[in-house]
């Protein structure tokens, strides 16, 4: 590992500041600008499966982190590079937990904007996230990462 690589990312914002910046933003516009996309009981219903799903996906990507030792906040360098758990089928399963819960609160808040949000979320969190924390993870594990990278999907 190079010592120039230990100091982070680079990713100056948490990206859990980023999807409470859009939730914020999408509970505004819905005060000025109110509109129900959904029946009551869906968004309801809709919701709290989302959010259970995020739930239920939380520990088993944090006890991976637990488990090897390695930061879980992305501003930090790893020093582990996981694959196993959840990482079998995403690279990054801790924002697709971000983005059920994001979802799933949009949608029992019935709030159209907070769900239109998510559009832009999801392309900051692809650009200026994901982008630079796997340019990252290529520089520290190498052939390794770009192995893994290769079979298993960024999103889903």
């Amino acid at each position: 590992m190079k010592s120039d690589l230990k100091s982070g990312t680079g990713i100056k914002v948490p990206p859990p500041i980023i999807y409470l910046a859009a939730l914020i933003s999408g509970v505004v516009l819905d005060y000025f600008w109110p509109y129900l996309p959904l029946p009551e009981n869906w968004g309801n219903i809709i919701g709290a499966v989302l959010i259970l799903a995020s739930i239920l996906l939380v520990p088993t990507v944090l006890i991976r982190f637990k488990k090897v030792g390695t930061t879980f906040d992305v501003r930090k360098s790893a020093t582990t590079l996981i694959t196993n758990g959840p990482y079998r089928f995403s690279r990054n399963p801790a924002y697709i937990s971000l983005t059920l819960l994001y979802l799933g609160l949009g949608s029992v808040f019935n709030n159209v904007w907070i769900l239109a949000l998510v559009i832009p979320v999801l392309l900051i969190m692809d650009l200026w996230i994901v982008r630079k924390e796997e340019r990252h993870l290529e520089e520290i594990f190498g052939e390794e990462y770009l192995q893994y990278k290769s079979s298993v999907r960024r999103w889903l």
